[in-house]
């Protein structure tokens, strides 16, 4: 059986509302079709690995509410290993406000809630789960002194460490945390503001990934949405395309990205097949709306 992926990360819940146009600021528009979903980049990536074939453990914190509780036993039910996802008192589950216009494109607003809370010490409890783990998938939406203490822990147990750069946030990233990674997945965005490169065509979206190769990180896959992902082997640029479809909203989109290709590289698929793989699984998810809601299961993708 092939090794755990443990995904350390964020839960929320999102709060997702249809717009025709994204509301500039000042601005009150009417929406239609509102919905509640699961979400969180880490429960999402989770989920996205349980439902892909990959044996998921989650590393997270809820909140003693309504929301928490239902985020549990929804994880419980994905199959996903909770045994580290903790209940904070006194504090609320994140949330995020989500409006979506007619061509599928998002904003997104997060409360971390109990997102920020996830800790050191709650890392050095999960050690012996995450020094078992075969890859260790993490984000952005919670401390980076607790990322960083996971990565180190990851890393010197042999296992591969991917970070999602995402959000990114204003600071650079600390070295002792790139240091550790053996894959970085920026978009266009962050890949923009990691390296100081504004990508915008294949030219720059080497430059952007020598950039942060530099950085300590050499193996960087660059997402471009409907133009597909890039990455680097042998000094050129290797471009695998999207599948075409009719997005109807993109939210999820990079997370089951980043969870249908650790799962594919957790069995020894080569790194564009890989990559191939995880475009497919993406392209599924945005023909639909929400997070969880999106996520497609293996069968979807034979």
């Amino acid at each position: 059986m092939n090794k755990p992926i443990v995904v350390i990360g964020s839960s929320n819940t999102d709060m997702v509302i249809r717009v025709k146009h994204l509301p500039a600021p000042g601005e009150t528009i009417m929406g239609h079709d509102f919905m509640t979903n699961q979400g969180g980049k880490g429960a999402n990536q989770a989920v996205a690995v349980s439902r892909l074939g990959g044996q998921a453990a989650f590393v997270a914190r809820v909140g003693d509410d309504g929301f928490g509780r239902q985020t549990i036993q929804l994880l419980r039910e994905e199959g996903i290993d909770i045994t580290h996802v903790h209940t904070t008192e006194g504090v609320s589950t994140g949330v995020a406000l989500i409006p979506v216009d007619d061509r599928g494109e998002n904003s997104i607003i997060v409360a971390s809630g109990a997102n920020a809370l996830l800790s050191e010490e709650d890392i050095e409890a999960a050690r012996p789960m995450i020094a078992r783990a075969g890859t260790v998938l993490m984000q952005l939406e919670t401390p980076i002194p607790t990322l960083v203490r996971a990565a180190r822990i990851a890393h010197e147990a042999g296992a591969c460490v991917v970070l999602n750069p995402a959000p990114f946030p204003p600071e650079p990233l600390p070295a002792e945390l790139l240091q550790c990674l053996d894959l970085i997945t920026p978009n266009e965005t962050e890949a923009s503001m990691m390296s100081g490169v504004q990508v915008k065509d294949e030219a720059t979206a080497l430059e952007a990934i020598r950039a942060i190769q530099a950085q300590g990180v050499q193996r960087v896959i660059l997402t471009a949405g409907s133009k597909g992902a890039y990455t680097e082997e042998g000094g050129q640029l290797i471009c695998i395309p999207s599948f075409k479809v009719t997005a109807v909203d993109t939210t999820a989109a990079g997370d089951t990205f980043n969870g249908a290709l650790c799962v594919a590289l957790s069995e020894g698929q080569p790194l564009s097949d890989a990559i191939r793989f995880a475009n497919k699984a993406a392209s599924i998810s945005v023909t639909r709306m929400g997070a969880w809601r999106s996520i497609p299961r293996r069968v979807e993708l034979s």
